[in-house]
């Protein structure tokens, strides 16, 4: 009898130790619903799941294979990489109705990025999907950054810090939790973590003042989660870099910045980690350091990965390298989020069905935020209802009422057109009328455009010429970019191609061939092939229209120069207004 349940009680802490093993991984998978092995998973213990373009069809589709994850286990966090902008999974094939970061720090509404950001939750909450990697509070300090650029809201630490703060609100207003990243922050790199270990090399209180700041504002705004970064940081620790560390994720941000929610690691199969610890190594280390969460998915998507990385937690803490305490503690804090996306999606539900009212925007533990107590279409909102003036604008100055004349110099147009062409059809891809509104709202009032002296409209359906650079790992090259498809709605007859290298130029004016002309670019800054291409078509061709759509740090040229802070498909479409003349 004794030996019985001697055998008993050493079996159930084997069976605890398995789940809680299970339990703080974020595994991702191939294909548009879920296979067998992962639903096996969940009934042993795995309690989220990560979602990649590849497994989004339709918002149809995902909402089904979301609810075939919850027939499994209904409490399970279903987590996505939907910044908006340049970094969506949700239209990873159209290009997001939501402009990114710098965008919305661009406009610099704190309450339109807090609606935004509730929309972009509705959606998602809406598809089932309740914890989002997002949103980016990475400072840009660094022009050069081959990874960030127009995923943060810009270069000012107070800026990005009131940015992150109105987006996580907004976000977990809807239900859905944030997970702001890439802690301690990863703004001052030149190396992209996907492929190397990036170093920052500021003291300690250029990182106080500069990269925490806007992590403190997240905190406090209550983000539900944090991502670590693969960055090493020798003011904070020398040896590791802060996914791995304890004394940036225990000492910094758990005791030093009091932060009580989940730490999440970003991609464990990213070079800066993979290809100097391992993912086994690396994973053991990390919760080890106080990571609760291991995000793995993005590259390595099958049951072997999940098996392997169990298991390597398992014999850490057998071994005892890992303590069976700081991995049930890890497995504790990822229950405790399932548990509040549970309550806001019963909440959610509760608003839908009109037991709390016929706003929804409240859910989750929300205050009303940026759109006061009527959600987009409130007396508070971010310019949505307020027509070509922007004059329902929630504390944002007014928008242009048109296009400014030809010799305006730089003009923040600001939403020239928020009732223009189109603008109240639900846009193209079928999405929510609301959402569409609301990200061409910021799109438009996104724009700075620069007009010289000599611009006269187009005189004819032009020549759009794309100078495309290689795409990084966290954009990716499915999503489409750029303006020609909106310029070929607006003026038929457009036409494009795409040009890279060092005869891009001369390439693109033969392609061309006298048509008007305009030249797309991304990041002229970072592509010394591409500078040299605008030299050479605005020698010839000094009418070309230029469009930036990454961040503008070069100089404005052209005869028209319009800077949309990002390449989603709401800001071509923003651009390809003020080209037409819409």
């Amino acid at each position: 009898m004794t030996t019985f349940a001697s055998g008993t009680t050493a079996s159930n802490a084997r069976d605890a130790l398995t789940r809680d093993a299970l339990t703080v991984l974020q595994p991702g998978f191939t294909g548009t619903t879920a296979p067998d092995w992962l639903l096996r998973r969940l009934g042993e213990g795995l309690a989220s799941v990560g979602l990649f373009g590849r497994n989004i069809a339709s918002p149809e589709q995902l909402a089904a294979l979301t609810a075939q994850l919850r027939a499994e286990r209904d409490d399970v966090l279903v987590a996505i990489d939907e910044e908006g902008g340049d970094v969506t999974r949700l239209e990873v094939r159209t290009g997001s109705s939501f402009p990114g970061n710098h965008a919305l720090g661009a406009v610099d509404d704190v309450a339109l990025t807090e609606e935004v950001a509730r929309e972009l939750g509705r959606r998602l909450a809406a598809c089932g999907v309740n914890l989002n990697w997002a949103p980016s509070a990475d400072v840009n300090s660094n022009p050069a950054n081959p990874v960030i650029g127009v995923r943060s809201f810009g270069a000012d630490t107070d800026l990005v810090a009131r940015h992150t703060a109105a987006y996580v609100t907004g976000l977990q207003a809807a239900g859905v939790a944030a997970c702001t990243k890439h802690f301690p922050g990863h703004g001052d790199t030149a190396v992209d973590s996907h492929h190397a270990l990036p170093r920052i090399d500021a003291d300690l209180s250029v990182l106080q003042a500069r990269e925490l700041v806007p992590f403190r504002a997240a905190i406090a705004a209550g983000s539900r989660a944090v991502m670590s970064a693969h960055i090493l940081v020798p003011a904070l620790d020398p040896e590791r870099p802060a996914t791995l560390s304890r004394r940036i994720l225990t000492g910094l941000l758990r005791e030093e910045l009091g932060y009580e929610g989940l730490i999440v690691t970003d991609g464990m199969e990213m070079q800066a980690i993979a290809a100097t610890y391992g993912i086994e190594r690396g994973s053991v280390l990390a919760i080890a350091a106080g990571a609760d969460a291991i995000c793995v998915g993005g590259g390595l998507a099958d049951d072997d990965t999940v098996r392997r990385l169990r298991d390597a937690l398992v014999s850490a803490v057998r071994s005892g390298e890992l303590s069976e305490e700081r991995l049930a503690d890890a497995a504790n804090r990822v229950r405790a989020l399932a548990e509040w996306t549970a309550s806001a999606a019963a909440a959610r539900k509760a608003a839908t069905n009109g037991l709390n009212g016929s706003n929804a925007s409240n859910i989750g533990g929300g205050t009303g935020g940026a759109s006061g107590s009527g959600g987009v279409n409130g007396t508070r909102g971010s310019g949505v209802t307020g027509g070509a003036n922007g004059t329902g604008g929630a504390d944002g100055p007014a928008a242009a009422s048109g296009p400014a004349g030809p010799d305006s110099g730089t003009d923040v147009t600001g939403g020239a057109n928020a009732s223009g062409p189109e603008g109240q059809d639900g846009g193209t891809d079928g999405a929510a009328e609301g959402a569409v509104e609301v990200g061409l709202v910021a799109a438009r009032r996104a724009l700075t455009v620069t007009r010289s002296a000599s611009h006269t409209p187009l005189p004819g359906a032009p020549y759009v010429a794309a100078f495309t650079p290689v795409a990084n790992i966290a954009v990716g090259d499915e999503t489409p970019w750029g303006v020609a498809a909106e310029l070929a709605r607006l003026l038929p007859g457009t036409e494009t191609g795409s040009f890279s290298g060092e005869d891009a130029g001369s390439e693109a004016l033969a392609a061309a061939d006298g048509r008007p002309l305009v030249a797309v670019v991304r990041d002229e800054h970072r592509h010394p092939w591409m500078g040299a291409a605008l030299d050479t078509l605005l020698a010839s061709r000094p009418d070309t229209v230029v469009v930036e759509m990454g961040v503008p740090q070069s100089a404005p040229r052209g005869a028209l120069h319009i800077a949309t802070h990002g390449a989603a498909r709401v800001c071509g479409r923003a651009a390809a207004e003020v080209i037409a003349g819409a």
